[in-house]
């Protein structure tokens, strides 16, 4: 048993129930965003988190151990992303990360955007074009020090 064996299990079981991640994120008391990522195997739940998981998800108590194990983060991409929605966000660093450090370089200085200090929100937008996904990445400034 492994965490990538969890995470399968987690998502059998969220099919099986027809349960939506908003709907497991309101048990576990964290964002959607959040609470996937950790169900998704990238974050490290706590003992009562994933206690709580475990219920919903009717996992053994070896299984919600797992749950807090902290994550190898990233380790399921590939260099290039095969999942066209992935390559998607790929493509968009890829053509814009530049710009994005560039302007954020000129607001803040030298440093980066923190992904551990760090909120995420999706949304549906409407529009009369086709609905819009919008996605609110918000990170801590971190600058580069002098030493």
């Amino acid at each position: 048993m492994n965490r990538n064996d969890v995470t399968e299990r987690i998502i059998a079981a969220k099919i099986a129930r027809g349960l939506k991640w908003a709907d497991v994120a309101a048990q576990v008391g964290q964002s959607k965003e959040w609470v996937t990522a950790a169900c998704l195997g990238q974050m490290t739940l706590t003992r009562e988190q994933a206690g709580v998981v475990g219920t919903l998800f009717d996992l053994t108590e070896e299984e919600q151990r797992w749950l807090t194990v902290p994550p190898c983060r990233g380790a399921s991409l590939s260099a290039v992303p095969n999942d066209p929605l992935v390559y998607r966000f790929h493509e968009l660093i890829s053509v814009y990360g530049a710009t994005i450090k560039a302007l954020i370089h000129e607001e803040f200085g030298d440093g980066i955007m923190s992904a551990i200090d760090f909120r995420m929100d999706i949304r549906r937008e409407p529009d009369p074009n086709g609905d819009r996904v919008n996605i609110s990445l918000s990170g801590k400034f971190l600058p580069y020090r002098s030493y």
